[in-house]
């Protein structure tokens, strides 16, 4: 528990430098893309490519996907028969809220929790392969088809090609797969580049929340309350629950899947909804307050479920 405690700690002061550089104007939200960008393209991509090549993906593969893709879909269909009977009839409203209410912040929290706080950055790539090669192409191609009548099947096919860090998450697992030893020469340099990403990617997100001020009248409140209760506290325990009973797994792997599961919206939702004008504020405000909520719940999970 001390060193989750400590892992947590190490997460929330990076944070906590990039939201003071932001508080007093030292860096501006263009400096935060350019963090964003750096760790997106090269910091992460080397990260995850150097992580998976070495770890069992097969474990992996067959169940932490399971786990994570059944979570999902369980919140994300609570979540839209909720809001339609209660809430509202526009379909892209509910399709775009349902998929942030289950859809996982990967890139800039994932990695770091699950290597401070599970102890193995393993568990990321799974996660982002499901949710960049299934999810996004299947929210992607509903918008496309609410908003216009027809699917962009050339831009939802190419989209993950366009994914860095999914395309190295895909080359490890493959390197791994096929139980190739890459040279010291060839790792050394993409270890240095790795040790990057995870402070990149924490400054970023810590300059990213200044300012913003959530749950304003008009802004869809009810709705942003349902989706954070999902995401925060209903989908942990369907992960749990489904790791634990349903899959047999072991201790580590059902603390994994459930701290995973209790990540906080990714930030991806909301240029999705920019992107086809649809639920902006309420995506936004899911995204912000599961990523405050997700921290005591978190801890909560690692005092119960974690390593002693």
């Amino acid at each position: 528990m001390g060193g989750v405690l400590v892992g947590f700690g190490i997460i929330g002061f990076v944070i906590l430098v990039g939201w003071l550089l932001a508080r007093f104007r030292i860096v501006d939200q263009e400096g935060r893309l350019v963090l964003n960008r750096t760790s997106f393209f090269a910091a992460s991509p080397a990260l995850l490519f150097t992580v998976l090549s070495e770890a069992d993906v097969g474990l992996l593969f067959s169940s932490v996907l399971a786990v994570a893709l059944v979570a999902f879909v369980a919140v994300a269909l609570i979540y839209a028969v909720v809001a339609r009977i209660w809430f509202t009839r526009d379909p892209s409203r509910i399709a775009i809220a349902a998929t942030a209410t289950g859809y996982s912040n990967i890139n800039n929290i994932g990695l770091p929790v699950a290597i401070y706080v599970i102890g193995d950055a393993s568990f990321v790539g799974p996660m982002l392969l499901l949710q960049l090669l299934l999810l996004a192409p299947a929210l992607l191609a509903t918008l496309d088809i609410l908003t216009s009548g027809r699917a962009s099947v050339s831009r939802i096919l190419t989209q993950p090609l366009r994914n860095p860090m999914l395309i190295a998450s895909a080359l490890g697992a493959l390197v791994s797969a096929l139980e190739i030893e890459l040279p010291a020469p060839v790792l050394a340099p993409l270890e240095i580049l790795g040790g990057a990403a995870v402070p990149l990617m924490l400054l970023a997100f810590g300059i990213s929340l200044s300012g913003d001020r959530p749950l304003q009248p008009g802004s869809g409140r009810k709705e942003v309350a349902l989706a954070v209760l999902l995401k925060s506290l209903v989908m942990p325990v369907v992960a749990f629950a489904l790791a634990r009973f349903a899959f047999g797994l072991d201790e580590q792997l059902v603390y994994a899947c459930t701290v995973m599961a209790a990540l906080p919206s990714a930030q991806n939702m909301y240029q999705y909804a920019l992107r086809y004008d649809r639920a902006t504020l309420i995506t936004r405000d899911i995204v912000l307050l599961t990523t405050f909520g997700s921290l005591p719940v978190m801890l909560l999970i690692a005092w119960l479920l974690g390593p002693a």
